[in-house]
């Protein structure tokens, strides 16, 4: 029965016309943001979160591995100028020892022999260098850890052979016995070098693994973080639309509700 003075029913429909509005509100603020708030999904929320969290560590974990990769293929790089110096230093020895050669022609070849053992100690003190750290000398050496995963204790140390002693036992050629010496010495400096590369190329393998490790995970945890949080726009769009007729028809009933007490004092009158 509707009432005179209290129009329950134009309260009713307000009700009715308050909700629907309030509820396409809410659906045109998800499109806009296309996530879900708090208080659409509050445990949902607290996951995602977490989610994302481990989402953007991982990547900074990722480049943590590419500066890491960086550096190897630097230190690598300088190395293979090394083997290949020592190897014309083999070559120049081999050239010394030999009876026919007069000492101006081992002074001539000491010359460049001096000049290539000058070259690699300045690689290994002074030039082979990565973001100001250098590399051949004990900087890396014993290994230093570098953070590769979003969690603690997921590390990888770096480390790379001292290459500081490559030159300390090798001398001159000007003589067919110190040529003699130095065909041996080389021979094991050139392993020595080969053997800290065959190291770098491992360790920079593992990384690389590491690298696309982290691809993977970082987009599985993202697409599971985007379950969970982001709107489901075809589903949303489809409430907003019944909210919007929903609202239209609240508002036209409400307009009708307000006229019943009118009709009731023209029954009275």
């Amino acid at each position: 029965m509707v009432g005179a003075v209290n129009n329950t029913t134009a309260f009713s429909v307000y009700t009715s016309f308050a909700s629907n509005s309030t509820a396409l509100g809410k659906s045109m603020t998800r499109l806009s943001t296309g996530v879900k708030s708090v208080v659409d999904d509050g445990a949902g929320v607290g996951i995602s979160e977490g989610m994302r969290s481990q989402a953007r560590s991982t990547a900074m974990a990722r480049n943590n591995v590419e500066n890491s990769i960086s550096l190897l293929q630097t230190a690598d790089g300088w190395m293979q100028r090394m083997s290949d110096m020592l190897s014309r230093m083999h070559e120049l020895s081999v050239e010394s020892n030999d009876g026919t050669k007069t000492d101006d022609d081992r002074l001539n070849i000491e010359a460049e022999f001096g000049q290539l053992k000058s070259e690699i100690n300045r690689i290994v003190s002074s030039a082979a260098k990565f973001n100001g750290q250098s590399l051949l000398d004990a900087t890396f050496s014993g290994g230093v850890a570098t953070q590769v995963g979003a969690d603690s204790g997921q590390t990888i140390d770096i480390d790379i052979t001292n290459m500081a002693s490559v030159m300390s036992g090798v001398t001159n050629v000007l003589t067919t016995a110190a040529a003699s010496s130095m065909i041996s010495e080389l021979q094991t400096q050139i392993d020595t070098v080969a053997q800290a590369r065959a190291s770098i190329g491992g360790l920079q393998s593992r990384f690389e693994n590491t690298r696309a490790g982290l691809l993977t995970y970082e987009d599985n945890i993202r697409a599971a973080e985007s379950k969970i949080r982001d709107v489901d726009a075809a589903r949303e769009s489809s409430e907003m639309t019944k909210h919007q007729i929903m609202t239209q028809v609240s508002n036209a009933m409400l307009a009708q509700a307000n006229q019943l007490p009118g009709t009731i004092l023209q029954l009275l009158g």
